[in-house]
């Protein structure tokens, strides 16, 4: 008998919070400062059911670039419940903030990592006046997607050190066990979630690891190049990775039977070691809350 596929669910941490998304609708369950567990349901814009996620590749910017849009809406939700401020961030706030962060995450992780590229790139050439370019060429790249990988990890590291970012980590680890459990079939108490696995392999955390990884591929194969070149080509080029990176991570998930596909992810499990924390049954109780009311919030759009 051929296995029922079942639908494939994500999720992100907020606030005391977690916010977790299908196909058509999307459910926040946040635990407001007086204890009780508040939940805001949405359905989702039909960008999530069109043509356009199809597309292998695009799919993956498509996905990625609302993805971002909604991760903000559901931090300023979350955080307005927090302080009781009923102010919803959208329009031109919405894609300031979005625009803000993407500038920061642009510059710190690609263009800063591509100027010490640059910069090893001609100590090279100075240092080895009797060596071609093309044989040194490889060495820049490769320190700068180093480079790119340690900021990645560092930042991960010092924002995890922060009591308040430790606790959105740990709701992170809360929405990774519920997904896990659906996906095993197991029953949503938060006695039974509890005990699955904090990793899960479609995680955000997992896409950043990859992205990386195929970043230094890439652009060692373009080779040196002029600095103001070579920043461009790494803003333009953001998409194309982004792509791959987004098919990979699919491909991997949707193959998990194989030992050998196992192997290939232990290093972006690994590293959500760092961006998750084991949550208390108080945190899986909301996160367990936001599943359910997303999965209702399907079926009554479906009806």
């Amino acid at each position: 008998m051929e296995q029922l596929k079942l639908p494939t669910y994500g999720g992100q941490a907020v606030i005391e919070g977690v916010m977790m998304r299908g196909k058509t609708a999307m459910a926040i369950a946040m635990r407001a400062p007086d204890q009780s567990i508040v939940v805001h349901q949405e359905n989702l814009s039909s960008i999530y059911r069109s043509n356009l996620v199809k597309i292998p590749f695009l799919r993956g910017l498509v996905m990625l670039w609302d993805a971002l849009g909604l991760g903000i809406r559901a931090l300023t939700i979350s955080a307005n419940t927090q302080t009781g401020e009923d102010e919803k961030v959208e329009g031109p706030a919405l894609y300031l903030a979005l625009a803000v962060s993407l500038t920061f995450a642009v510059a710190l992780f690609f263009l800063v990592p591509a100027l010490v590229g640059y910069l090893t790139d001609r100590i090279l050439l100075i240092a080895s006046i009797d060596l071609s370019i093309s044989r040194v060429h490889w060495v820049g790249s490769l320190i700068e997607g180093i480079t790119r990988l340690a900021i990645l990890i560092s930042y991960i590291w010092l924002i995890g050190r922060i009591p308040e970012i430790r606790r959105v980590f740990a709701y992170h680890g809360a929405e990774h066990k519920t997904i896990n459990a659906f996906e095993a079939g197991a029953e949503l108490t938060p006695q039974s979630v509890s005990c699955f696995s904090l990793e899960h392999p479609r995680c955000g955390t997992a896409f950043l690891l990859t992205l990386v990884v195929f970043s230094i591929l890439i652009f060692t194969l373009l080779g040196p190049m002029p600095l103001g070149v070579r920043l461009i080509s790494r803003i333009l080029l953001i998409p194309v990775i982004a792509g791959v990176a987004y098919e990979y991570i699919r491909w991997t998930a949707n193959h998990l039977n194989s030992q050998f596909v196992r192997v290939m992810v232990k290093p972006n499990l690994a590293l959500q070691r760092l961006t998750t924390r084991e949550p208390n049954l108080e945190m899986l109780e909301v996160s367990i809350a936001a599943f359910q009311a997303m999965r209702n919030s399907e079926r009554e759009i479906n009806l």
